[in-house]
């Protein structure tokens, strides 16, 4: 991902922006699980990114000390959107754009550490952040995968249960 034509301001809002998106995409998707096992999952998706959006938000605030913190309306750096249609979308659609997202903020988090020192703490961080983000894509993926198992038994066939 080339990010070289972003400031570190641009590329720490894009984080934050994108960290608080994720938040509140994994708990608008818990609101529509029933399975507890998967909401549990999807909750502590959510509260990762939650974690995540806080050490952004301290790490702008020690960049830019005094600055006010104002994301902007729109990511200055393309990634793709966390979105759904919760009535007609697959559980597994769902997982595959949430996992396509992870792997971007993995690729985008890694190319940030590279604007820090590789013995900082904030180059420290950012790669642990991006780690943790491919660790969601995993978890994503066996969940997506258990969805594809089970997705087929909620289909619907015409005509299988008309009698004799």
């Amino acid at each position: 991902m080339d990010i070289s034509k972003y400031s570190i301001r641009d590329l720490l809002l894009t984080a934050l922006k994108s960290e608080i998106e994720a938040r509140d995409f994994y708990k608008s998707l818990a609101g529509t699980v029933e399975n507890y096992f998967l909401k549990d999952r999807v909750l502590f998706l959510a509260a990762e990114e939650e974690k995540h959006r806080q050490a952004f938000e301290k790490m702008f605030r020690q960049q830019f000390p005094g600055q006010e913190l104002v994301l902007p309306e729109k990511s200055p750096v393309p990634l793709p959107e966390l979105k759904f249609e919760k009535e007609t979308m697959p559980i597994s659609e769902v997982f595959f754009v949430a996992m396509q997202a992870e792997k971007a903020a993995h690729d985008f988090y890694t190319a940030i550490s590279g604007y820090f020192p590789s013995e900082s703490e904030q180059h420290k961080l950012l790669l642990y952040i991006a780690s943790m983000e491919m660790g969601h894509y995993h978890l994503l993926n066996l969940e997506r995968e258990n969805a594809l198992r089970t997705e087929d038994f909620e289909v619907t066939l015409p005509m299988v249960h008309v009698g004799p």
